[in-house]
């Protein structure tokens, strides 16, 4: 069986964003496979989702200090494509680092993941907006 659906995120603030819930809020079919996998893939190229921590919120605080470090706006001038700002190009770099989709494990009816693992948004923009995913679901 293969499910495949878009699903609209609420608008986050820039930084890195626990959404594991509100992903399962809207993927209800997940309960009707047994095994199988969820590939989960945003369609923006300023934003990028990853797995990580899902328990002390200053992994997430970490994350951003570092990626902000990693990928600072203070070398806009460095950069051609600004047009939408200073987070513009830097946005499209994290991005590209962090990847644009993850595959994980179904089993029972939930993602297979890990005690302390959560999915993220990473919003690399100061104003992203709503981001969408795509979830497909391969298995039986």
């Amino acid at each position: 069986m293969i499910i495949q659906k878009e699903i609209i995120l609420s608008p986050k603030s820039r930084g890195f964003h626990l959404i594991t819930a509100e992903i399962l809020t809207n993927l209800t079919e997940l309960k009707s496979f047994s095994k199988g996998f969820a590939h989960i893939f945003i369609k923006h190229t300023s934003a990028s989702i990853t797995v990580n921590e899902n328990a002390d919120p200053t992994v997430r605080a970490d994350m951003e200090t570092f990626f902000n470090r990693a990928v600072p706006e203070s070398d806009i001038r460095t950069f051609q494509h600004t047009l939408e700002g200073p987070d513009d190009m830097t946005s499209h770099i994290k991005s590209s680092i962090l990847g644009s989709s993850v595959t994980l494990p179904v089993t029972d009816g939930s993602l297979n993941l890990g005690t302390w693992q959560g999915i993220y948004l990473c919003e690399h923009r100061n104003r992203g907006g709503s981001r969408r995913l795509v979830v497909t679901i391969y298995g039986e």
